[in-house]
């Protein structure tokens, strides 16, 4: 009894593939439900306008954030080439909190701050056993 609730809660135990899973997930799914759908005039009256930090082109910084916040999500929520899909995410969350909210209370930062830890934790974690880029890179 003692081996087996060892091997659930150990590090390649099935609840820590189940916790990533469920993690992933709930990530991907609260950053396309919350901002990404603003974005593209779902859910609101009007389409979101993005903040543009860099001065980039504005149909490339709008285009980058809808990807950003709609696509990536789903390929996270997937876990298909999770680690690659977080890095747009990451750019976005990043300069959110370094750039546009950078003088604002901590109140208002915790949002993009969260989701960039969030983010980080799956580029170096990964998607776990329960994703596609598991199921293809061991098939």
């Amino acid at each position: 009894m003692k081996k087996r609730l060892f091997f659930l809660m150990c590090k390649n135990g099935i609840l820590s593939h189940f916790g990533l899973l469920f993690f992933r997930v709930a990530v991907a799914f609260e950053l396309l439900f919350v901002h990404g759908l603003k974005k593209i005039g779902i859910g609101v009256a009007i389409a979101e306008t993005v903040p543009n930090p860099l001065g980039l082109p504005e149909f490339f910084n709008q285009a980058f954030a809808i990807v950003a916040n709609i696509i990536m999500p789903l390929f996270i929520a997937a876990g298909l080439f999770t680690k690659l899909a977080t890095l747009p995410i990451l750019a976005v969350t990043l300069s959110g909190f370094f750039i546009v909210h950078f003088h604002d209370p901590i109140a208002v930062r915790d949002i993009p701050f969260m989701y960039s830890v969030c983010f980080l934790f799956l580029t170096i974690v990964g998607p776990g056993k329960y994703s596609l880029d598991y199921y293809f890179l061991n098939k």
